[in-house]
């Protein structure tokens, strides 16, 4: 940290420097999406650039959040058999043979195979060596100049009140207070004034009467100028901030609060009225920050020295370094403070490094052994399967997808289930369109839903008369005097609906969800408006051309492999989930597409490949559909296992047999797979309820904090055929995306692949692992203590960041249980090496992730040759 003298010379950063300093800054967060569209992304996106470790230990540093599995997490992980000792033995030693020793390479040997046990230490009961240990580490602590930090520290964190607490806890208060206010949506009775100004301009006017600052603070800020850019840069010169430090403090203010400072990086870019959010963010930080820590400067920003951590590492060296505590005290202190060093290295990041790896090495082999008696069985092309039922690479279709294949001569497919589709839907009866692809892309055509008449008279009033009912009960909670009334007029209803949801949450869900089916039935007409309307909404094109039918239904079928061998009977399946009382009921619908279910897409891409034209331009691409192939479209909801169908043309004979050969099965199919999951759940593994019955509870139940387990256990993304996994209980951890090499002479399908669903998929593999290491940091606590806030997110109680990742529930299955395992993905492609060389020459991107430790990448061909690309 530089001086902090009121009196250092400081120059006004230029405003392009400054503005790409926030641009470098940024990158240490992700934006963070309205819980309503929850879309999954991995926190540390920005930042694949540098290798995985070094992130790591930058983060410990400045946040203290911590990128590796805790101890206890290890520990468990080894007793439940999915971490091979012999891997750990492996990376340790390859570890040794690498690392520089402050000892003699024996006493280092023994050192660190006894901290990799992970056992706790026996001399700390020892008080007469503990008060040694201290000594030695209070002494060494004062012959050096500590551990000065490379990267800059908020000077609001290193000064307390009277009371004990830290200046920039207030600044966080007053920021998270600020940020609600202005990004509410419509949650509050009463807006922000002087929203519609923006952000600086509406807090720079209010600010100065917060009475939430003292009259003194209240002056200071006045004093400061009345535009983001210049306050920005006054507050900088007034904090003494170095100018080669400017980035680095303002990544500290950006991490600070990584969930509000998300939401602003969201609003810019999604809403074309924000401009310069960031900037606003940090301006308005920074200015606070000042006024509440101007009395206490200049500062002077000391080396930090941890004497218990010290202590420890020293205790460590006594009793398993073999030292005694005169050959300790013989040591130079140079070398004294050189293993002090190492052993909090290798205690905080390096060891569990290791285990980690072992980890994922030992879920490696166990993939590798799978697929290795796997890889040489080859597919019968000559068999037409009865029906073929293409479903998203989400995990959870595995489970579901082996229970269909089991009930008949059913065939199953995996692609990304928005089907290559870059459509925003816009649904009969809803006031807004919604992306339904994932956040990575952006739409580039609007399709509507609409009926034949186009003006669903019944349907239209019967929707406005519950938005109004609901509009009218919201304006009443939130108005003063029309709030004393609402209890007497409502009590009743709500009181029964409370003890029905809660004694008997399947039957009353079951009897809401008729009530609702029957009132707001759409009518079973309605079309979507596929062919191209020569106008636009929201700037986008509504319908296709020709063109772009065909060329979408080509890039679907290729995606999937299926250009071939076509089935009676083509089922396009979407997902999405049911929950009640779920602020996260958006992540179990798709946490990839913003929580967009994808029947619809499933809809309009069975409606274009049963389009005779389309299948006449398919025909000269040489994908070539019999006539008798009819393209339906279903959805998958997962908290249930059950098949709704979504689109049912006219089938002929084959494929009604085909149609009917399923709808019979599918109530077993349904039993099982929801028997399966329900043994995953807690305190259901013993159950001998109706599996059925069960899920159908949990899903209506308003208490019930796991309606399902979405996501969690991902581990692996395998890129194949459908032969190389069919036999093989993956236990619904995989992403299945289908593909064969050999149709894709030119890699433009892996690329796409690899380029689209597996970076989603990864993306999803870290926001879960980041949940799981870091919940206090990156995920969002416990779901019983959330709170709603401003209509756009969740904290925990009234004043807490806005949470970015996923709740407790999602990844452990008790207090101190883990459920999800937290590794690094894991894509395996099935084809040749030199298909695999061609891949990473071509997407220097994603080479960066695997050689950066972002994810892991191994590949087998058709004899079985398996090889791992990860560094």
């Amino acid at each position: 940290m530089g001086k902090m003298d009121k009196t250092t010379m400081y120059h006004n950063i230029d405003n392009n420097d400054l503005n790409q300093l926030i641009t470098n800054a940024q990158k240490v967060i992700v934006p963070l999406s309205p819980i309503s569209v929850f879309a999954a992304r991995s926190p540390w996106a920005n930042l694949e650039d540098k290798n995985f470790d070094d992130v790591a230990q930058w983060l410990r540093e400045v946040r203290e959040v911590d990128m590796y599995p805790a101890v206890s997490t290890i520990l468990e992980a080894k007793d439940n058999g999915e971490i091979a000792q012999d891997k750990v033995d492996e990376g340790l030693e390859q570890w040794l043979q690498q690392t520089t020793a402050p000892c003699a390479s024996e006493t280092l040997a023994h050192f660190v195979k006894q901290v990799m046990t992970l056992k706790s230490l026996q001399k700390t009961n020892d008080k007469a060596q503990y008060a040694q240990a201290k000594q030695f580490a209070t002494s060494l602590a004062r012959s050096t100049s500590g551990h000065k930090s490379k990267h800059a520290h908020l000077i609001s964190a290193a000064v307390t009140d009277d009371q004990g607490t830290k200046i920039s806890d207030y600044v966080d208060y007053h920021v998270m207070k600020w940020c609600k206010l202005y990004v509410d949506d419509a949650q509050a009775g009463w807006t922000m004034p002087d929203r519609e100004r923006g952000f600086f301009a509406s807090w720079y006017r209010l600010v100065q009467h917060d009475p939430a600052l003292t009259k003194q603070e209240r002056q200071r800020i006045k004093t400061l100028p009345n535009d983001s850019e210049l306050l920005l840069n006054t507050a900088l010169q007034r904090l003494g901030i170095d100018e080669g430090e400017i980035q680095s403090y303002l990544e500290q203010h950006l991490l600070a609060l990584p969930g509000w400072a998300g939401m602003m990086l969201w609003q810019e870019e999604n809403d074309e009225h924000e401009d310069h959010l960031i900037r606003t963010y940090l301006a308005i930080r920074l200015a606070l920050e000042w006024c509440l820590v101007d009395p206490y400067l200049p500062i002077k920003a000391e080396p930090r020295v941890d004497i218990s951590q010290w202590t420890e590492a020293i205790l460590q060296w006594l009793e398993w370094g073999g030292y005694s505590v005169e050959a300790w005290s013989q040591l130079t202190s140079e070398s004294q403070l050189a293993h002090v060093h190492f052993a909090l290295h290798f205690n905080h990041q390096v060891s569990r490094k290791i285990w980690l790896e072992a980890w994922e090495e030992t879920y490696q082999q166990q993939m590798k052994d799978h697929l290795e008696q796997t890889a040489t069985k080859v597919q019968d092309e000559t068999i037409t399967p009865t029906a073929q039922l293409a479903f998203c690479i989400d995990v959870r279709s595995e489970p579901f997808r082996r229970q269909i294949e089991k009930a008949g001569h059913f065939e199953t497919i995996g692609i990304a289930g928005f089907f290559g589709l870059p459509i925003a839907k816009s649904e009969l009866g809803k006031k807004h369109s919604h992306p339904s692809l994932p956040v990575m892309n952006q739409p580039q055509h609007k399709i509507k839903e609409y009926t034949a008449e186009r003006e669903p008279t019944a349907f239209q009033q019967r929707k406005h008369v519950l938005q109004s009912v609901t509009y009218t009960f919201k304006k009443m909670k939130q108005n003063a005097l029309p709030s004393l009334l609402l209890p007497e007029l409502s009590g009743p209803w709500l009181t029964l609906q409370t003890i029905t949801r809660s004694f008997i949450p399947r039957r009353t869900g079951n009897l809401i969800r008729k009530f609702y089916g029957r009132w707001l039935q759409k009518p079973q007409d309605t079309t979507l408006t596929l062919d191209y309307q020569h106008e636009h909404e929201d700037h986008l094109p509504i319908g296709f051309t020709d063109e772009e039918k065909i060329a979408y239904a080509k890039q679907a079928l290729t995606l999937m492999n299926l250009t071939k061998r076509f089935a009676p009977l083509v089922v396009f399946c979407g997902h999405g989930s049911h929950s009640a009382n779920n602020p996260y009921a958006a992540s179990l619908d798709c946490g990839a597409c913003g929580g967009a279910a994808s029947g619809f897409n499933a809809k309009v891409l069975a409606q274009l490949c049963n389009l005779p034209e389309v299948r006449a331009g398919l025909a000269n691409a040489d994908i070539v559909i019999p006539s008798t192939t009819v393209f339906a479209s279903a959805e998958h909801h997962t908290s249930v296992d059950e098949l709704a169908w979504v689109y049912l043309p006219e089938l002929p004979e084959a494929a009604q047999d085909a149609y009917e050969a399923l709808t019979a099965s599918m109530p077993e199919i349904s039993r099982r797979a929801n028997q399966q999951r329900l043994s995953q759940l807690p305190n259901n593994h013993i159950t001998k309820k109706d599996p059925i019955k069960e899920v159908h509870r949990l899903a209506n139940d308003w208490s019930e904090i796991r309606p399902e387990w979405g996501l969690a256990k991902n581990a692996s993304f395998i890129i194949g055929e459908r032969s190389l996994t069919k036999d093989i209980n993956l236990e619904g951890r995989a992403f299945l995306h289908n593909y064969n090499w050999k149709d894709d002479e030119d890699g433009s399908i892996l690329a796409n692949i690899i380029s689209g669903p597996a970076t989603v998929a990864q993306w999803i593999n870290l926001q879960y692992y980041a949940s799981t290491v870091a919940p206090h940091y990156y995920g969002s606590g416990n779901k019983i203590t959330q709170t709603v806030t401003a209509g756009i997110g969740v904290m925990q109680g009234n004043a807490s960041d806005l949470l970015t990742g996923l709740p407790w529930q999602s990844v452990m299955s008790a207090d101190n249980k883990m459920y999800h395992s937290p590794i690094r993905l894991l894509i395996v492609v099935q084809a040749p090496q030199h298909v695999i060389m061609n891949l990473l020459d071509a997407l220097p991107d994603f080479r960066q992730k695997v050689n950066n430790g972002w994810v892991r990448l191994a590949s087998i061909d058709h004899f079985g040759d398996w090889k791992e690309w990860s560094n």
